[in-house]
Order: structure tokens, then C-alpha cells, then sequence
């Protein structure tokens, strides 16, 4: 049988491959393993749930939320948020294991469930199929005080950007940036960071609707960044996917800065 989980999670058509009774049963295969550590200690597993916007992620995040609940884990649900912010907030809560909602670059119609370990790791292929194993086996079902709460995580977006301004070594004050969001995850986070931090911003891709994600903007469609940087005389623009776990870029003359020549850059 063809392994669960692909390079960067478990991904497919949502309510079709992705349905409401696997996100389930992978929720709970995941409290089984993940929360293995905590158990151990006494105490309840945290996890932490993030996702895109796109409109299958709010029943799959709901389904997750019930699969982890119900097997005595405390939730964070902390909404719409970059994948890198899910796995910041794992790190920055405790939290035994996070997980994010999303299928990245992919159209509306996909999504996914991607998890990461304690202190926001990528998880190890072992844990996956051992996660998957228990998809199959029998589950928690604790009872009383034993079932996990589900708290919204109101502020987990002013958090990360708090966390990001921190790590900026400079300010950018007199920089003109045009930020494509991909109707995505960036569209609460990424002009903040760049307004706080003192840049002028041009916001493009920046109206999620729950479908129109990735959909003639971000990263895999950049030809509409590349016209705002002409158009408003930017000095670059920087274009997210979906998710916002990726970024490519163009210069004030409209040309393409792709991956390798960014990570170049950081480099020097």
C-alpha cells in the first residue's frame, strides 16, 4: 500500500482524498503518538493548529481540533497563520506537536495536514509512519477532566510579528516594497512586519476569500508583482505562496530574484 504521508504531509482534494473522517483519524493516531511524552509525565499533550484560508481548512481544522480534543489534548487553535508561524508557536507555547492546515502553492480545492514535532521541527519519516500505523489501532477516549480543552489563540498573529521584527538586524525606513500575499496565510503578517519595521508598502494578493488562494498571485504567478514594482517605482516586491513558507522576489526593474539568488544574498 502507497505510504500516507507525501514529502510535506498528507495532502489531496479536500472532502475527496482529505476527508472529514481521515482528518479525524489522523488527529487522534497523532495524540496516540506525539503526546506519547507527555502522558508519560502526568500530564496533558499541547498541540498547537494553524491554517491557510483556504475554505476546506475551517471543517479540517475543526476535525482536527475534535480528533485531538477528544483524545485528551490541549488546543491552541490559533487560525489563519503562516506555516512558519505554526511551527514558531509550537516552539514559543511548549507544545508537544503542532500542526498545520494547508497545501501550500497548490489551488483552492487542495489542502493538507502537516505536522511538526516539539520545538516546531519537521517531523521524522519515522514518526509519520509510526502516526500512521496507529490510524488503524485502537484509540484514546479519556473521560471527565481527561478530554482535552480547545482554546482559541486570539493574538498568535501579533506574536509572530513581534517574533520577526526581532530578528530584523536593521530597520528599512525609506524602502518601498510591494508585498504580494497569494490571497493567503501572509495577508496578517507580512505587510505588518514590513510597515512596523518602517518600509513604505504596497499590499497586492492580500483579500482571501477562501477560494481564490494562489489564484493569479504569489510566487508561482509573479507577473502581477512585477507590474505593481513598475507601476508604483518600488524599490523591490517580495511574493509569498499560500501558505507563506516561501517567498521569491523582483528588483525595482521588475526582474525575477528566484530562490538561490535570495539565499546569495543572505549569504553576503
Amino acid at each position: 500500500m502507497a505510504r500516507l504521508f507525501g514529502t510535506d504531509g498528507v495532502r489531496g482534494l479536500a472532502n475527496r482524498d482529505l476527508t472529514l473522517e481521515m482528518s479525524i483519524q489522523l488527529a487522534q493516531a497523532a495524540a496516540i503518538v506525539m503526546g506519547e511524552e507527555a502522558r508519560s509525565r502526568g500530564i496533558k499533550p499541547k498541540a498547537v493548529i494553524g491554517r491557510d484560508p483556504r475554505i476546506s481548512g475551517e471543517f479540517i481544522a475543526a476535525a482536527v481540533a475534535a480528533g485531538l480534543s477528544s483524545s485528551g489534548v490541549d488546543v491552541f487553535d490559533a487560525g489563519v497563520l503562516p506555516t512558519p508561524a505554526t511551527a514558531f508557536l509550537t516552539a514559543d507555547l511548549d507544545a508537544d506537536f503542532g500542526v498545520m492546515i494547508s497545501a501550500s502553492h497548490n489551488a483552492a480545492p487542495d489542502n493538507g495536514i502537516k505536522f511538526f514535532a516539539r520545538g516546531g521541527h519537521k517531523l521524522d519519516d519515522a514518526i509519520e509512519d509510526a502516526i500512521e500505523a496507529a490510524m488503524g489501532g485502537p484509540k484514546l477516549a479519556p473521560v471527565g477532566a481527561g478530554v482535552g480543552h480547545v482554546t482559541r489563540f486570539a493574538d498568535a498573529e501579533d506574536r509572530y510579528i513581534v517574533h520577526l521584527l526581532g530578528s530584523l538586524p536593521n530597520r528599512l525606513d525609506g524602502l518601498k516594497v510591494v508585498v504580494d500575499c497569494a490571497h493567503g496565510a501572509a495577508a496578517g503578517v507580512s505587510p505588518q512586519v514590513f510597515k512596523d519595521a518602517g518600509a513604505e508598502v504596497i499590499v497586492i494578493g492580500a483579500d482571501p476569500d477562501g477560494l481564490n488562494i494562489n489564484d493569479g498571485y504569489g510566487s508561482t504567478h509573479l507577473s502581477a508583482l512585477q507590474a505593481a514594482v513598475l507601476e508604483h517605482g518600488a524599490d523591490l516586491g517580495v511574493a509569498h505562496d499560500g501558505d507563506a513558507d516561501r517567498c521569491l522576489a523582483v528588483d525595482a526593474a521588475g526582474t525575477i530574484v528566484d530562490g538561490d539568488q535570495i539565499m546569495a544574498i543572505l549569504a553576503l
